[in-house]
């Protein structure tokens, strides 16, 4: 049995969640090529786009997309999209009027007037866009002005996001019909799409994919699962980037046990520049406990991070809307894919190495001789870490 074979072994067997074949993954670095490529792949749909985003803001990617689907829907295709009532809570005025006039079917996830307050703390942090049902997006990208450019200060965030084709579409398409069947109460059984057809794009076009979704509530989640699998499974080295980052105890004993194995933990974050500051304290209370396991933790300091990824052994790469939290482990709607590809991998080690120039190391010496002040608000934090 190869390394291939092994690793998808152990995480079908874990997660109970086949891998489809010769599926195509596109790694887009930052917003400068993100929007560019998913407006493009809008623009090309000729039947049907599926849009499902956590995060729509305001700026001029926010109006580049209400526009691109307004005027698709206006042609004449299936334009359904999903917005979660709490992420996009601050879109910009009058973008999803456009879209609704225009004929776009545009849903709101649980919106607070309709929902009992113990749940509508569980909401759809997913990212996934479906043209025609062969060209897929997901990620960490929200639309956004802070997405906007190529992460050069800190008014353009750090991101990555991935453009897939082949049979793993059917997974993300999947992800998206859940959160539209609450949302709109119903949709129709389609039967008329064509055979996925082979990628398009020659990058990592041989890639296996796993696609987990998890749903909203409070339980034990396959996202959780697949990060024990991940960690437990690693003989070489872990690279971990996440934008938010506060792991159960369980977790942080397995990438301790990892290094005591011979594995290289390396972890990176947002450090100065962090648009959730008590999601950083939080993470914060952990950090001790992971250097003196042997965890090797970065804080990326040139604008906010918030890109989100998982490499296991330079072969397995858990992309996706999930970040290395309890909310994305634990209580929210995320969509991520399992890679097995050896290019893809490196090309993501790659970024992760380029990201290192802007990083600065978290010293344990230096860490533990942190104010007793600065450990109480830690700590006083750290209560309400579940809601983080």
């Amino acid at each position: 049995m190869n390394a291939d074979e092994k690793h998808k072994f152990i995480l079908e067997n874990h997660i109970g969640i086949p891998f489809t074949e010769n599926n195509s993954v596109k790694v887009l670095k930052n917003g400068d090529e993100i929007f560019p490529a998913m407006l493009e792949a809008i623009k090309n749909a000729k039947e049907q786009i599926d849009f499902l985003t956590f995060v729509y803001w305001t700026g001029e990617a926010a109006q580049n997309f209400a526009q691109a689907l307004a005027q698709k829907a206006d042609e004449g295709l299936k334009v359904r999209v999903i917005l979660d009532c709490y992420g996009a809570a601050f879109m910009g005025e009058g973008l999803a009027d456009m879209m609704i006039e225009n004929g776009v079917d545009l849903q709101w996830f649980r919106p607070l007037s309709r929902w009992k307050v113990w749940k509508s703390d569980n909401r759809t942090h997913r990212k996934v866009l479906i043209c025609d049902h062969k060209i897929g997006f997901t990620g960490g990208v929200g639309i956004a002005e802070e997405w906007e450019g190529d992460a050069r200060d800190p008014s353009e965030w750090r991101e990555t996001h991935f453009r897939i084709e082949g049979r793993a579409v059917n997974g993300l398409q999947a992800a998206f019909l859940e959160n539209w069947m609450e949302t709109a109460g119903d949709f129709p059984i389609q039967n008329d799409w064509e055979t996925t057809s082979a990628p398009t794009d020659a990058s990592n076009s041989d890639t296996s994919i796993q696609v987990i979704r998890t749903s909203a509530s409070v339980r034990w989640s396959d996202i959780m699962m697949l990060y024990q699998t991940l960690i437990k499974m690693a003989e070489d080295s872990i690279h971990i980037t996440t934008a938010y980052f506060n792991p159960e105890v369980k977790i942080i004993n397995l990438l301790s046990d990892a290094v005591d194995r011979g594995v290289d933990v390396h972890i990176m974050m947002p450090g100065k520049h962090n648009d959730q500051q008590l999601a950083k304290l939080a993470g914060e209370e952990t950090f001790e406990m992971l250097m003196e396991g042997g965890v090797q933790l970065w804080y990326y300091q040139k604008t906010m991070f918030h890109s989100k990824a998982l490499i296991v052994d330079g072969l397995v790469s858990c992309i996706g809307s999930a970040n290395f939290n309890h909310r994305s482990m634990l209580k929210d709607d995320e969509i991520n894919l399992t890679c097995i590809n050896e290019d893809l991998a490196e090309t993501l080690i790659e970024n992760f190495r380029e990201d290192l120039e802007f990083a600065e190391p978290i010293d344990p010496g230096s860490w533990k001789k942190r104010s007793y002040l600065k450990r109480g608000v830690e700590k006083f934090v750290t209560i309400a870490r579940e809601e983080i």
